[in-house]
């Protein structure tokens, strides 16, 4: 018989789109895992992160030269700390909105955090994705990854559907660099973003990344659009 799980609260904060919580899941036996939830949303956790380490590290492959690289949402920090593992990356900018998440990153609330914004060449920027982009100047990153919802189908708040539409897109188009690139998280397919994406880029691309949940096998996706060096 499985053993009964526990859930034991870390922090929790509000905001103007609602509320945070950073908690322990823990059950006898195994090793707690430390669940971030938004408006009671599951986000993630750090238990089954290779997804988010995926998204990284098919971004990186995609670009000679990604000395340059804005990573929107920080989540627990697992896609930002794949791409500092890549000695290429001159500064990796993180966008994120919640500025308790990122006080819960530096100051040891969630543990690995502060190892992770360590980094010198880490920028952590509180502020919405689209109005960070907004302000960017043209042909600033050589990549921007996306992962501040479950992918379109999935969002964390109302508003993010904006993220996943032509006119977004069209402007992380602006900002990319010849040879740049777009690589979006996604539980699923996302057959309207991959619509959205041909309108903008060169190439478009679905690449399927197999996951292992709660004893069942599934996909997650990276959806990818390039742009001509």
């Amino acid at each position: 018989m499985d053993q009964p799980m526990d859930y034991v609260e870390l922090a929790r904060a509000e905001s103007p789109r609602g509320e945070l919580v950073l908690r322990e899941r823990r059950q006898e036996g195994a090793t707690p895992v430390v669940e971030l939830r938004a408006n009671g949303v599951f986000v993630m956790d750090n238990a089954e992160f290779t997804s988010e380490e995926a998204l990284a590290a098919a971004a990186l492959d995609l670009v000679a030269e990604p000395r340059e690289v804005l990573v929107g949402g920080l989540g627990l920090g697992f896609t930002a700390h794949r791409v500092l593992a890549d000695l290429r990356v001159e500064r990796c900018t993180v966008v994120e909105i919640e500025e308790a998440l990122v006080g819960w990153m530096r100051d040891g609330t969630v543990p690995h955090g502060p190892s992770v914004l360590a980094d010198a060449r880490a920028r952590v920027v509180v502020a919405d994705v689209a109005a960070a982009l907004a302000e960017a100047g043209e042909a600033t990153y050589d990549l921007v990854l996306l992962d501040v919802d479950n992918g379109p189908g999935y969002l964390v708040h109302d508003a993010n559907a904006a993220l996943y539409r032509t006119p977004f897109l069209t402007d992380v188009r602006r900002v990319l660099r010849p040879g740049g690139a777009v690589v979006v998280w996604s539980m699923d397919e996302a057959d309207d973003l991959q619509r959205a994406l041909a309108e903008v880029f060169t190439e478009v691309d679905a690449v399927p990344h197999p996951v292992r949940l709660q004893d069942r096998d599934e996909d997650y996706w990276l959806l990818v659009g390039t742009v001509d060096a």
